[in-house]
């Protein structure tokens, strides 16, 4: 590559769009040791022709650098940040750098979490949540499976000290290669969690790094409950936006809330998000049925997740919410997670 280079810099490039033309035909026949100096020359001698730098990033993408292609991509959208093909681009090396690091974890893992969730009005309610579960990547998606053992304590008036099973299963099949699904269902015999929850959502992803969703949430506690959902999201570089509405379907008519998401990736996996909402409609899931006392909700919550290898990772969260409860009651309410993950087997 580097005689390929000292030779190239000795040319002059007059008719860019042919030169382009070329370029790209030798890149389509994975000859990139030839097509990749030809890029790098072409953007040197043309550096405000964007279809060459985009180029040029997808043709060091293909050859698995994908955070020197993400950065030349990036120093396009700079100068030209409304350029729809080089988001789209950058949003293909993503997706590529994210199934590539998928490859090289494993397939099986064995996951375990706690959350808990507290308030002090207009009672003091402690709920905590122990998952245990596995997962599998399967040829059409990932698949997990875990059971939920949650406890709740509270004070005055009831002081209770109660516990519950929840047996849970999900799934997100890869539909094809711009649409996947999100499929879930879990059962409780006890009190507290829904006795049935099931949900379906379906996302489709757009140029330009955008992708759209829409799908259904069901609870069954004493009676149904329907939550419809939809969502846009978008990648821009480093970061991933996403903006998601709840409808909660009642007799009197349907309460709406809303919630804004902000995540910044750090490498091909590891990311800080941030996510604030407000309405009416509480946020999906319902953990558990005492969730119905609240009418309306604003709150912020904060993410972290490292891949630390191929076979560990850990994601950790906080919250906290602001609600209003029947009549004029207020309350802050506060939550924690932490789940683990280990993958099984080899690594190869």
């Amino acid at each position: 590559m580097i005689m390929a280079t000292g030779l190239l810099s000795g040319q002059t490039i007059t008719a860019p769009e042919e030169e382009y033309s070329r370029i790209r035909s030798l890149a389509f026949e994975g000859k990139y040791a030839e097509a990749e100096p030809a890029a790098r020359l072409l953007v040197s001698e043309f550096p405000e022709y964007g279809d060459g730098r985009i180029l040029l990033g997808r043709i060091i993408a293909w050859q698995g650098r994908y955070d020197e292609a993400s950065a030349v991509i990036d120093t396009l959208l700079m100068t030209d940040p409304g350029n729809s093909d080089a988001a789209e681009a950058l949003t293909d090396i993503r997706r590529w750098s994210r199934d590539r690091s998928q490859q090289v974890t494993l397939p099986t893992d064995i996951r375990a979490g706690y959350l808990f969730d507290t308030y002090s009005e207009p009672y003091d309610r402690f709920w905590q949540v122990f998952s245990l579960g596995t997962g599998h990547r399967f040829s059409w998606g990932t698949a997990v499976a875990a059971v939920n053992y949650g406890h709740i304590g509270t004070g005055p008036p009831d002081d209770i000290s109660d516990s519950d099973l929840q047996f849970a299963a999900e799934a997100w099949p890869e539909l094809s290669k711009n649409n996947y699904a999100y499929v879930a269902y879990a059962y409780s015999p006890g009190r507290w969690f829904p006795k049935h929850r099931a949900a379906l959502e379906l996302w489709q992803s757009l140029p330009a790094g955008l992708a759209i969703s829409a799908g259904i949430n069901y609870y069954y506690f004493d009676h149904d409950i329907f939550l419809g959902t939809a969502s846009v999201e978008k990648y821009m570089g480093n970061y991933w936006f996403a903006a998601r509405g709840y409808f909660h379907f009642k007799d009197i008519g349907v309460t709406t809330s809303f919630f804004l998401t902000a995540r910044r990736y750090f490498g091909t996996t590891d990311y800080l998000q941030v996510t604030v909402g407000t309405g009416t409609a509480p946020d999906e899931p319902y953990d558990i049925i005492t969730d119905l006392e609240r009418q309306k909700a604003s709150s912020i919550r904060l993410a972290w997740f490292d891949q630390i290898s191929p076979r560990w990772s850990y994601r950790i969260g906080a919250g906290w919410s602001y609600e209003k409860l029947y009549g004029i009651a207020y309350r802050n309410r506060f939550e924690g997670n932490i789940g683990l993950i280990m993958g099984i087997g080899k690594v190869k």
